[in-house]
C-alpha cells in the first residue's frame, strides 16, 4: 500500500511538472499578454518595496492607494510636467546610487 501511494505521489508530481512546463511555453497571444502584464505588475510591486513604501506605511494598502491617487492627480494637474521632471530625476539618482552600491560590493 505504501509503495502504491509513493508511486501515485511521484506520478502526480511528474504530471504537475509537465503541466507547468507546458504553461511556460504556451505561445498563444492572450497567454503572452497575460505573462507580460504579470511581469509588469511584479516589477511595479518591486519598485514599491525598493522605495521603502511598504515598510514606511506598514503595508497599509489604503494609504498606499491614496498616495498613488494623489500622485496621479499631481501628474494630471498644471504642474504635472514639473512633477515628472523632479520625480524622474530623483528616481534616476536613486537607481544610479543603487548601481554604485552593488558594483562596490
Amino acid at each position: 500500500m505504501a509503495v502504491t501511494e509513493a508511486v501515485q505521489r511521484r506520478n502526480r508530481a511528474a504530471a504537475n511538472r509537465h503541466q507547468a512546463a507546458r504553461a511556460r511555453h504556451d505561445r498563444r497571444g492572450w497567454q503572452m499578454d497575460r505573462r507580460k502584464r504579470t511581469r509588469q505588475l511584479i516589477e511595479l510591486g518591486g519598485l514599491m518595496k525598493k522605495a521603502g513604501i511598504v515598510e514606511i506605511t506598514g503595508d497599509d494598502r489604503t494609504l498606499i492607494f491614496g498616495a498613488l491617487l494623489w500622485m496621479a492627480d499631481r501628474l494630471d494637474g498644471e504642474q504635472g510636467d514639473h512633477a515628472r521632471k523632479v520625480w524622474r530625476d530623483w528616481g534616476r539618482a536613486a537607481f544610479e546610487m543603487d548601481a554604485k552600491e552593488k558594483a562596490g560590493k
